[in-house]
């Protein structure tokens, strides 16, 4: 690994590394926040997963998250959203390709040699930073509208994984809306029985745990009723009895003054359970 930044930040370090991952043979990016604690003291990790055009310099820049996190002690790591570089195919388009790698295992050409994100958010990164970094095992992981569907499939597909789970303006069902629908013909396949091991909305009706969902969604997001729609998971909770708190936020929109708004109550609520 070669950190590439490095920043003092609320008594601790705003740090960035580039490192060669075999999950998804090309050059990669994460930030990674220590905590003033973290000097003394191994601590529990919050992933956090970005959507659609980010990388991991939106969240360290934008949300705001380092201060609550230096309060309650918890690592921060952010990974870029998608793989890069001359040799990584791409479109012409912001929702396909580089900055849209949607946390899937690719199956489909000239995709699956590199757009392995679910695999690297869930075990290569976990790994390398649980090797290099004064961190624990215990593990919580977050994100933002195409980052929010990753961090509740990576939640919901590997029980016992993460001590808890959370989500701004998450795309719950992508199976079965268009911004879903095109990445995962994409990079899936048409075959739609495919796509069901990458949807919140299906996993639900299998979880093998209960893990508590927390999702905050603004009523005023301009993708709310065409890409997001949050009733979705959320008849499906009710239906399967699956824990879901679901905050519907007056006036707020997609953006990160949404994200900056709550990440205070994110952090704190995930460092609760990464804490018991």
């Amino acid at each position: 690994m070669e950190r590439v930044e490095h920043r003092a930040c609320f008594g601790g370090w705003q740090d960035v590394y580039r490192h060669e991952s075999s999950t998804l043979n090309c050059t990669m990016q994460f930030a990674v926040y220590l905590p003033p604690q973290a000097a003394s003291e191994k601590l529990p990790v919050l992933y956090w997963l970005s959507g659609l055009t980010c990388t991991e310099q939106n969240f360290i820049t934008k949300a705001g998250a380092q201060r609550y996190a230096a309060e309650h002690g918890v690592v921060l790591v952010a990974p870029d959203t998608s793989p890069r570089g001359p040799d990584v195919s791409d479109a012409d388009a912001y929702d396909l390709g580089c900055g849209a790698g949607f946390y899937v295992n690719a199956t489909r050409a000239p995709w699956e040699r590199h757009y392995r994100m679910y695999d690297y958010v869930t075990r290569e990164l976990p790994a390398l930073v649980e090797e290099h970094f004064p961190v624990t095992e215990v593990r919580a992981i977050s994100g933002h509208s195409m980052g929010g569907h990753g961090a509740l499939v990576a939640a919901l597909s590997n029980p016992g994984r993460y001590r808890s789970v959370s989500a701004f303006s998450p795309i719950v069902a992508p199976s079965q809306v268009p911004w879903g629908e095109k990445a995962f013909t994409a990079y899936l396949g048409e075959n739609r029985e495919a796509w069901r091991a990458f949807d919140s909305v299906e996993l639900m009706k299998t979880a093998q745990e209960r893990l508590p969902l927390l999702i905050d969604q603004g009523d005023a997001d301009e993708f709310l009723d065409s890409q997001l729609k949050p009733q979705l998971l959320q008849a499906t909770a009710e239906a399967v009895q699956h824990p879901l708190t679901l905050r519907m936020q007056p006036g707020y929109d997609h953006s990160y003054y949404f994200i900056a708004s709550f990440i205070g109550e994110h952090v704190a609520y995930h460092a609760r359970a990464l804490k018991a």
